[in-house]
């Protein structure tokens, strides 16, 4: 019993040091910040529901078309990352941040708390897109659910809560404000591609959104790799986590677009895409997509070139 009591307290020790002692106190009772546990909570319901309950529920059912769902859904988002980029610039990258190395503003002031704010609603975006997945499932668009979807909307979360309760703002943010760039672009073709046949001629810039995703990757292994030179105060240790996770996303996107579309220096002019399946899996790719093309319609963009060599149709 000593020994259950001494280990008890151990852990009790360790806890409050790790989630209290070192937390931001300026976050750290905010909404699903205070304790891993409810984060890990819905994330765990997220894959059990993605991975096992919801395709067995949705085994005999009908697909859900949601065309009207998911065009208000796209464009929250959209709204969102546009309040989430314009929020970056102007309170710290356009301003006062130091491209070289910034720190976090720990103070009270309304300045860095407006750049606290900033990285909780990131994080509570990160968590809603969850619904990305969710979507997919009661769409029966199974095979759109790869390892890179669910690794991003998986990583994501939990990336985003520890830079709210532990370093919410400095150098690390950057690359929040870029990703919010890239997703006022995809979530926008989402969105148009929600809306119907009508709207798919302006979608004719699909291919680019990967390029985005890549170009955001190399970014940030650069920008943290400015850690390793100049000493700010953001902590050193943050290129353990954030270089490997950029070069593994970069690895995955350029995997993708090689399958799709071959090589970036092999393309046509035209950028013509050889597999259909391939093109079809674009937006899942993209860790985020869900306004997809309904079955209803397909024959119809179809027909209007989007794509041009498919093989086989949607469930």
């Amino acid at each position: 019993m000593a020994d259950m009591a001494l280990s008890n307290n151990s852990f009790s020790k360790t806890y409050h040091r790790l989630f209290v002692e070192l937390a931001d106190p300026r976050t750290n009772d905010w909404f699903l910040i205070k304790s891993p546990g409810p984060g890990l909570a819905i994330i765990g319901l997220y894959l059990y529901f993605t991975l096992k309950w919801g395709p067995r529920y949705m085994a005999d059912k009908k697909p859900f078309q949601l065309q009207k769902t998911l065009v208000v859904y796209n464009f929250i988002q959209v709204f969102v990352s546009i309040w989430l980029f314009y929020e970056g610039l102007d309170a710290g990258w356009l301003r006062t941040y130091s491209w070289k190395c910034q720190p976090v503003d720990f103070s009270r002031s309304p300045e860095a708390m407006r750049v606290a704010r900033g990285v909780y609603v990131y994080f509570l975006a990160k968590m809603s897109e969850l619904l990305d997945t969710i979507f997919f499932v009661i769409r029966k668009k199974n095979k759109q659910i790869t390892f890179l979807h669910m690794y991003h909307h998986t990583v994501m979360p939990m990336i985003s809560w520890g830079a709210t309760k532990y370093y919410p703002g400095g150098h690390g943010t950057l690359i929040g404000v870029i990703n919010s760039f890239v997703h006022i672009i995809m979530y926008t073709y989402y969105m148009l591609s929600a809306m119907g046949p009508q709207y798919q001629k302006f979608l004719f810039w699909k291919r680019h959104i990967t390029t985005l995703q890549m170009l955001q990757f190399c970014i940030a292994f650069i920008h943290s790799s400015q850690l390793l030179i100049y000493d700010c105060g953001y902590p050193r240790w943050s290129v353990v986590f954030t270089l490997p996770n950029s070069i593994f996303f970069y690895y995955l996107f350029y995997d993708f677009y090689y399958k799709a579309y071959g090589k970036p220096s092999d393309r046509k002019a035209k950028g013509e895409v050889k597999n259909s399946s391939c093109n079809e899996e674009h937006s899942q790719n993209n860790g985020v997509a869900n306004g997809h093309i309904t079955d209803k319609n397909y024959s119809a963009f179809e027909r209007n070139g989007e794509v041009r060599n498919g093989n086989k149709k949607e469930n």
